[in-house]
């Protein structure tokens, strides 16, 4: 996280999918500088561990719409995951306007996008797309006006977090920064 941060990023996601996860959010929230959300959120009890961590929001890799119900109870901020139109529909009659667009690569990528732009765009829904996006494509999601932001785990990759690589790390995070800045 520190890393992150100093490379010039604001929002992180945790995945909850490891034991460590919900004490790696508190200890992000003690940071200062860097929000902090939970990801891969799969069940309702999972938002209220996430929000008892600290976290600012819940990111989830579909759409299921009792995390999205205990989300909007406890007032967390959620980023459901969406693929389809349907999805799409779901997700806008459950009050989300942010979605998460997963995989984004493997259900077509900008392309895909582009064509949901058509029907969705002007009820202001904004997509976050992950999963396939890196370095060398962000830039042509970025590009796109319904597109809020992405996320991706090149930036500190596993084995950089094993080698504790920070400097990688920051210098991946900087590089997305400065890409970013100029699509």
């Amino acid at each position: 996280a520190e890393a992150i941060r100093a490379g010039g990023l604001e929002v992180l996601e945790i995945t909850l999918r490891t034991p460590s996860a919900l004490d790696a959010i508190r200890r992000i929230r003690t940071m200062g500088g860097i929000e902090v959300g939970a990801g891969t959120v799969l069940q309702p009890s999972q938002v209220e561990e996430a929000a008892d961590a600290g976290a600012s929001f819940v990111v989830t890799p579909g759409l299921n719409p009792d995390v999205i119900r205990k989300a909007h109870e406890l007032k967390l901020p959620v980023i459901p995951g969406v693929c389809t139109p349907s999805e799409v529909e779901t997700a806008l009659n459950l009050g989300c306007t942010t979605l998460k667009f997963f995989p984004a690569q493997p259900a077509g990528g900008v392309g895909m996008l582009k064509a949901m732009a058509g029907p969705y765009a002007h009820t202001g829904v904004k997509f976050v797309p992950l999963g396939g996006v890196n370095a060398s494509n962000m830039g042509d999601y970025l590009a796109l006006p319904v597109v809020a932001g992405i996320g991706g785990s090149w930036l500190a990759s596993s084995q950089l977090i094993k080698e504790q690589n920070w400097e990688a790390i920051t210098e991946r995070t900087r590089e997305a920064v400065t890409l970013a800045a100029g699509a």
